[in-house]
């Protein structure tokens, strides 16, 4: 018998399974599909993301990121720098492989199957066929392990999405920008030389060019001959979780809760949360895993929460960036929460 099942290998399900391999557990991931997994996310790591992938001993190549920088359609802009080094913009892909290639050095064994039905036992957990003493379900936003075991809560407000496409067009900034529109916002990360990912969030299903739409001052550097792949979607962002232990069975990374990318903290939460769970599991004490995560993310649910409220508000939402750029030293004070 193992010591973690972790159903899903994205970034989340391999980090916590990185985090279980140094710690000494046998630890097996499952995951039906071909590495690297892509989706629609902004691909910007704060710094709290880099250093913590860097302890793990992951090695990335990406485009160094030196800030946020906030714009709207007025020509406002407020600026900051990140207060403790800088952040690194990256494939979703190639952290994907990165993480994935550290697995493997440390002889993480990633079986190609699906995690369907979960039993629970007194002392273990059985599932696709594996037996293990505990399960850290990473199986995503949408997890199908929340839900069988009756963890989600419903949630009444209206729902946010997020798209994501690549311009081969070179960076104009090392900082991610963020244009903010009446009900939307666009991020832009520098990838590489030559190339840019700018992902939209918004509360409007519409195709991505219609929400580049809403953005003319970026739009004007964008191309749509520069556009390359196709655009990616996800959503409803927002996932609400009554709690993240059941028995043996632990949740980590999207499918312990969402609330939005709107900080673009999910990595940092995610590698926050695998080491939590780790350190339950090898105390054998899966009961403090819910306040250890708690812990672990309160500082990101409280900022991303506050900016949901007054991106709620349209008068209110509308000041945010002029209120930025006239009072600078509140705006640094709050990119330096993020790195």
């Amino acid at each position: 018998m193992i010591d973690l099942l972790v159903a899903g290998g994205g970034p989340a399900g391999l980090a916590t399974a990185i985090h279980a391999a140094l710690a000494g557990l046998e630890v097996v991931v499952a995951e039906p599909r071909a590495t690297p997994i892509d989706k629609a996310c902004g691909e910007g790591l704060m710094p709290p993301a880099l250093r913590g992938l860097t302890g793990l001993g992951v090695t990335l190549q990406g485009h160094p990121l030196r800030g946020i920088r906030y714009l709207d359609g007025a020509r406002n802009i407020a600026e900051a720098p990140f207060g403790t080094g800088p952040g690194l913009g990256v494939r979703r892909t190639e952290l994907h492989h990165a993480l994935a290639r550290r697995a493997a050095e440390l002889g993480v064994l990633v079986e190609p199957v699906r995690v369907g039905a979960v039993h629970q036992h007194d002392d273990h957990v059985s599932a696709a066929g594996l037996r293990a003493r505990y399960l850290a379900a990473a199986d995503g936003l949408h997890s199908p392990i929340r839900r069988s075991l009756g963890l989600g809560l419903p949630d009444d407000r209206p729902a946010r999405y997020g798209l994501r496409r690549h311009y081969a067009v070179a960076p104009w900034s090392d900082h991610v920008e963020v244009h903010w529109s009446a009900g939307s916002e666009a991020y832009v990360t520098p990838l590489g030389p030559e190339l840019v990912g700018v992902a939209v969030l918004t509360g409007h299903r519409e195709p991505f060019e219609q929400q580049l739409a809403r953005f003319p001052q970026l739009g004007r550097r964008l191309p749509p001959a520069a556009a390359t792949g196709r655009a990616r979607g996800a959503g409803a962002l927002r996932q609400r979780v009554r709690r993240r232990v059941a028995g043996r069975v632990l949740l980590v990374g999207d499918a312990a809760g969402y609330v939005d990318a709107l900080t673009g903290e999910g990595i940092s939460v995610a590698l926050a949360g695998a080491a939590r769970l780790v350190d339950c599991v090898r105390a054998g004490r899966p009961q403090d895993y819910e306040r250890a995560w708690c812990r672990a993310t309160r500082r990101y649910r409280l900022l991303t929460e506050s900016l949901l409220r007054l991106r709620g508000r349209p008068a209110v939402a509308a000041r945010i960036v002029p209120l930025a750029a006239r009072c600078p030293a509140a705006f640094a004070a709050a990119v330096r929460c993020l790195g």
